[in-house]
């Protein structure tokens, strides 16, 4: 007969992914971990999880212990398995995703002893993260590539108020694309979700540029029907795992 103890020695983890977009960048949320293993490396904000908390409890408990953000909302994205990926013992990870503008939040790594602190990096130029953190962030990464195409994410990461041109660069940076400026324009106005203010920017050096903003109520009732971007005519740029070579 098996003994069940024996499969009672492993430990689970929670590690979170958070998206931001600043500046033209799509950014991901990192912590500079405090402890051994990986101590003074680079990495996703994750931690054990403690024998008596579900996973999610975890996932916020942790995202807020070693960056500050909470009320985050968290997606559980994949479990990451593989038998020798932490140099302890085994250890399986969770994964969780989330979308969020950086301007809402402001970052204060609160556990020194997990966290030393928390910055955001930009995607494209990551590389040698803390454990298998690289495919953790890649499978994410790949997740919200799949979601740019079916919904307007800028209503998560961008500003109440942006330019057509902030927009189109937030898509080309999750999309690893170049985008017909043109093209764009027309296609995303013609999906009537988005409202002219009838403002322009202030304060820029070079000519101001309209301001829109998401219409909410026509935002929620196009997520049933998808969206999809025409990349037929796009040059594609260098891609991400090319980049981390």
């Amino acid at each position: 007969m098996t003994d069940p103890g024996k499969f009672f020695k492993s430990a689970f983890t929670v590690d979170n992914v958070i998206f931001g977009f600043d500046e033209g960048d799509l950014k991901v949320l990192l912590i500079k971990r405090g402890e051994e293993p990986y101590k003074d490396k680079w990495g996703l904000p994750g931690y054990f999880v403690y024998p008596d908390e579900d996973l999610l409890s975890a996932a916020k408990r942790v995202l807020k212990e070693t960056t500050g953000l909470d009320n985050v909302y968290l997606e559980q994205v994949k479990t990451f398995g593989a038998v020798d990926r932490h140099p302890v013992g085994r250890v399986i990870t969770v994964a969780y995703y989330s979308l969020i503008k950086t301007s809402d939040y402001k970052l204060t790594a609160s556990s020194t002893v997990l966290a030393q602190k928390a910055k955001w990096h930009s995607v494209s130029k990551l590389k040698d993260l803390a454990f298998d953190h690289t495919e953790i962030l890649d499978a994410c990464f790949q997740l919200l590539k799949r979601r740019v195409r079916r919904r307007p994410v800028g209503f998560e990461l961008l500003p109440p108020k942006f330019t057509l041109t902030e927009l189109q660069h937030l898509y080309e940076a999750i999309l690893e694309t170049d985008l017909d400026k043109r093209n764009f324009r027309k296609k995303i106005l013609s999906m009537d979700l988005l409202v002219d203010l009838d403002e322009v920017q202030e304060g820029v050096a070079h000519r101001p540029a309209r301001l829109y903003q998401f219409d909410k109520a026509k935002y929620q009732a196009f997520l049933a029907g998808g969206l999809i971007f025409d990349l037929s005519e796009s040059k594609k740029k260098a891609s991400r795992a090319k980049i981390l070579d």
